[in-house]
């Protein structure tokens, strides 16, 4: 697992030990970050299910300003935590221990863009797309990573499905928040 592009390009990350964390496969972070490419610098980033920080990574990498990464899992914020010092973005990160779901009830804050990479088949992704809305920007976007031939929903409130893209097992769903009437 390593940076592909930006600053950091080639840097290896860290990742936990076993089978627990199931890294974005750099084909999928590839694709995601050429879609939005032009976007990113300046942006703003939350890295749901971060895992090893490896997406939230590569947006400051490519120049983001910030980046929220929402994690609950020890081993991962041990590993991620290493991940943001060893790259030197510790400053422009956020690390929030605290289940996504709790997290997105209760944020404040608002993101440019949104990556949710829930573990596969537990059901959270629908709870997640319901709540997205609170933490988008306007004409903010959201990614979810989820196993190819899952159907996500159209729309979610304001949330509308822009295009499901398809990586081998791996699908990635783009989502962009509707801006409000008559503006």
């Amino acid at each position: 697992m390593r940076i592909i592009s930006g600053s950091r390009r080639g840097k290896k990350l860290l990742a936990p030990k076993g089978d627990r964390v199931r890294p974005t496969e750099d084909r999928v972070k590839e694709a995601l970050f050429g879609i939005i490419q032009f976007q990113v610098p300046g942006a703003s980033f939350l890295d749901l299910f971060a895992g090893t920080g490896q997406m939230g990574i590569e947006s400051i990498s490519r120049g983001a300003a910030r980046a929220v990464f929402v994690e609950n899992a020890p081993e991962s914020l041990a590993v991620l935590g290493k991940n943001l010092e060893a790259t030197g973005f510790a400053p422009q990160a956020q690390v929030v221990r605290a289940g996504v779901l709790d997290y997105l009830h209760t944020a404040s804050q608002r993101f440019d863009f949104v990556f949710a990479d829930p573990p596969y088949r537990e059901g959270l992704l629908p709870q997640v797309l319901a709540l997205l809305p609170r933490v988008l920007l306007p004409d903010g976007e959201a990614f979810c990573e989820h196993p190819r031939g899952e159907e996500l929903p159209d729309r979610v409130g304001p949330l509308l499905k822009i295009k499901t893209y398809g990586y081998g097992k791996t699908g990635l769903t783009r989502y962009r928040l509707e801006a409000p009437e008559g503006s």
